[in-house]
């Protein structure tokens, strides 16, 4: 870790009801950095599409036909918010099932002359987050990564 940055690391069960304690996170930790009210609604529904993404597609079916067996911990978000001197990094991650982010970036592409009806599952969100964030990587080696990332502009270097 570079010494300009600091990590403020959050584990949350992979369930809708926490992503409001990832968004408080976010919120507070915007605010203190110097962000804009504008900057950080945007950031609140972005990092909800990247945890919600995280819930529904990573984990979504993971209990069927495991009746019989063991009882499995209850699956984990990992979010890393990375505060450096000029941006912050969202980092959410999942150890659920990877999905094909090539494919789920040609989908997220504006549709030319289509509604947001033809967009698929999971091309929107990614749409939107690229659409609210300065950049967003998607890593799908073991489980999801989704890094948000927002510049801070100070005023005065508008």
């Amino acid at each position: 870790m570079n010494h300009n940055e600091e990590v403020i690391t959050l584990q949350v069960p992979a369930s809708a009801e926490y992503i409001d304690l990832v968004r408080l996170t976010l919120y507070g930790l915007a605010v203190k950095i110097g962000f804009s009210f504008e900057e950080i609604e945007d950031m609140k529904v972005a990092v909800s599409e990247a945890c919600n993404n995280a819930v529904l597609y990573a984990y979504g079916d993971l209990d069927t036909g495991m009746a019989a067996q063991a009882p499995q911990p209850a699956p984990l978000i990992e979010v890393r918010f990375v505060k450096k001197n000029d941006a912050l990094s969202i980092i959410v991650k999942d150890d659920g099932r990877s999905f094909d982010a090539a494919a789920a970036a040609a989908r997220a592409k504006p549709v030319d002359g289509g509604s947001i009806d033809d967009l698929q599952a999971g091309g929107l969100g990614l749409y939107l987050m690229q659409a609210l964030m300065d950049n967003v990587e998607v890593n799908c080696e073991m489980g999801t990564e989704v890094v948000l990332t927002k510049r801070l502009v100070k005023s005065g270097e508008l």
